[in-house]
This record gives structure tokens, C-alpha cells and sequence, in this order.
């Protein structure tokens, strides 16, 4: 799935342990060459996940499903926290979608 400016790559599977989402983050060398700056980006995604997912844990439970995500950041400059945390909202909306249309 594209989201502008990430991609998320997702797999659904039974759920086995008790953690329903599992989530990955990345940020790339190519673009960014200072680890300083690949760090923020990826706090600043981490952080806008972690507020914000609450309501696709408790769909994944309802379904006894478990989800395995990665976000990777694939645009060009630093983003603010505000355009993250929109785009986060989005993705976890359109998951939350495939969640239920799966069932």
C-alpha cells in the first residue's frame, strides 16, 4: 500500500501470541545520509503509530487476527509531525478496511 510518503508492506496471519500487531519502521540511506536525520524521521513515525493505534488492536482482536506492518518513509525531505500524523491516521484507516473486508 502507498500512503504518500510511505509505503506499508502488511501480512495477516492467526493469532498466535499475544501481541496482535507487530510493527516495523524505516527510513532511507539514499536520501538521508546523517543517521541523525533518519532517526528523527523514524521517532516521529514511531510516535504517531504508537498514539494511534489503539482502534486497529482492538478490530485485529475482535477478528483473532495478528498483523505484521512496515513503514517505510520514502520522501525526500524531513517531514513534520503534523503531515506524519495524518498520513499514520490514513494508512491505519485503509488497514483497519482491509481488516474488515477480509472477514
Amino acid at each position: 500500500m502507498n500512503v504518500f510518503p510511505f509505503r506499508v508492506y502488511y501480512m495477516f496471519t492467526e493469532l498466535s501470541a499475544d501481541t496482535p500487531v507487530q510493527a516495523g519502521v524505516s527510513a532511507s540511506k539514499k536520501y538521508f545520509k546523517r543517521a541523525v536525520d533518519r532517526n528523527r524521521i523514524k521517532r516521529l513515525t514511531r510516535e504517531a503509530y504508537r498514539l494511534q493505534k489503539i482502534p486497529l488492536k482492538e478490530v485485529l482482536q475482535t477478528k483473532n487476527l495478528q498483523l505484521a506492518v512496515f513503514f517505510i518513509y520514502t520522501g525526500k525531505t524531513i517531514p513534520a509531525y503534523t503531515e506524519v500524523s495524518e498520513k499514520m491516521a490514513t494508512i491505519i484507516n485503509k488497514l483497519s478496511d482491509q481488516i474488515v473486508q477480509r472477514s
